[in-house]
């Protein structure tokens, strides 16, 4: 009986946990590329924030995640190749580039191989059968406590992901990703990963360029690839205002570089050679943008005080807090640049990329809407760094 009612399941499709772990085992290594595309939504603030995700990726270890925020129609691609790791703003001609093994160190939810290898690795793992799905509800593995748990939806057909949504210790949704289309063995253009084309091709057609499916930049046949960004003068900052505040700008020293263009001398800039002088174009007034406060602050910390610095034109903002914690933050629009961080590793965010560098001293920094932002702190945890700049986004300067 009991060989007959194996035969029976067999012949019905049934499979259980163990043999859908197996195949996806064999599909990861099998897996030459992918490419897929959906919208994530964050529910960390008081309305959830949407953003569309399209993710690439080709072995040996190429990569290419565009993040697009579906209100204000901003993208910023994290992308990396033989050269390195790189954060792109195409909209702002503004570039990071540092050596990382992101994301063998750590994934994200919108990577095929960052569910699976949760999956697998979780010998605890629930498992669901439902009508075109297999369900797992395993744990989450993304370097911060405020993500416990997450359910994967896979195609019963071809195991490619549905759906993914990851919960807080309370069983909360705090980021849920729906993928519109998902492709195993996608083919791409020999420049899809490239920092310049990258650059260049977001700014094409109103940033709409490689948003189709199937489509890759490379694959596009005009003759503006060596062209520089629609937008080469963005709106300049102060960078060296930065650099003044006790030395907590999270950039080592001879690691900026300034120039024209941010795709065209990231090069220079990330191989932190320095030996040509840039060109830099004449600054114009830099535009207010308030005091940008966190929603967030950990628990025995407020605000010591807030000060608006402005130098030679410059604009920019210094939040100080103390008690548990003591850090400060510092607001800015920055120059057009390229800028490479000195040893610094990739943390996400959540609606962008952000870079940790330094030791006694960390520093977390990353771009929105056109404001660089600086967390610093020589005791402030990671992921309370990371709530803090969570707590940021969305929200205006007053």
């Amino acid at each position: 009986m009991v060989l007959v009612l194996s035969a029976l399941l067999a012949a019905c499709g049934k499979k259980d946990a163990a043999a859908v772990v197996k195949d996806l085992n064999e599909v990861v290594g099998e897996m030459e590329s992918y490419q897929g595309a959906g919208v994530m939504t964050l529910h960390t603030g008081e309305t959830p924030q949407q953003y569309k995700v399209e993710v690439w990726h080709q072995k040996p270890s190429y990569y290419r995640i565009a993040l697009t925020n579906a209100k204000k129609d901003v993208t910023q691609i994290v992308l990396r190749n033989d050269e390195g790791v790189f954060v792109l703003t195409p909209s702002q001609n503004k570039s990071f580039r540092f050596q990382s093994d992101w994301p063998d160190n750590q994934g994200q939810v919108y990577l095929y191989e960052t569910l699976i290898r949760s999956i697998t690795g979780d010998t605890t793992r629930q498992f669901a059968d439902e009508k075109e799905s297999y369900v797992f509800d395993v744990a989450a593995n993304y370097n911060t406590h405020a993500l416990v748990r997450q359910k994967i939806w896979l195609n019963k057909s071809d195991y490619a992901p549905k759906q993914v949504e990851v919960s807080d210790s309370n069983a909360n949704v705090v980021v849920d990703v729906k993928f519109d289309s998902f492709k195993f063995g996608a083919e791409f253009g020999k420049d899809a990963f490239d920092m310049q084309r990258n650059m260049t091709a977001a700014t094409e057609e109103g940033n709409k360029a490689g948003t189709d499916a199937g489509a890759a930049p490379a694959e596009k046949t005009d003759d503006t690839a060596g062209q520089q960004p629609a937008n080469p003068q963005a709106t300049p900052g102060s960078e060296g205002t930065g650099g003044a505040v006790d030395g907590q700008t999270g950039v080592s020293e001879g690691t900026d570089q300034q120039g024209t263009q941010g795709a065209e001398g990231s090069e220079g800039a990330a191989s932190g050679q320095g030996t040509e002088e840039p060109t830099v174009a004449e600054p114009q007034e830099a535009e207010s943008f308030g005091v940008i406060q966190p929603t967030y602050a950990p628990e025995g910390v407020k605000l010591k005080d807030d000060q608006i610095l402005e130098e030679a034109g410059d604009y920019s903002v210094l939040l100080r807090y103390e008690g548990t914690y003591n850090y400060t933050i510092f607001e800015a629009r920055p120059q057009d640049r390229a800028v490479s961080l000195a040893p610094s590793r990739l943390v996400d965010l959540g609606f962008t990329a952000g870079m940790i560098s330094g030791d006694a001293l960390q520093t977390l920094t990353w771009t929105s809407d056109g404001v660089e932002y600086r967390i610093t702190s020589a005791d402030l945890p990671e992921n309370e760094m990371v709530r803090i700049a969570t707590s940021m986004q969305e929200e205006s300067g007053k």
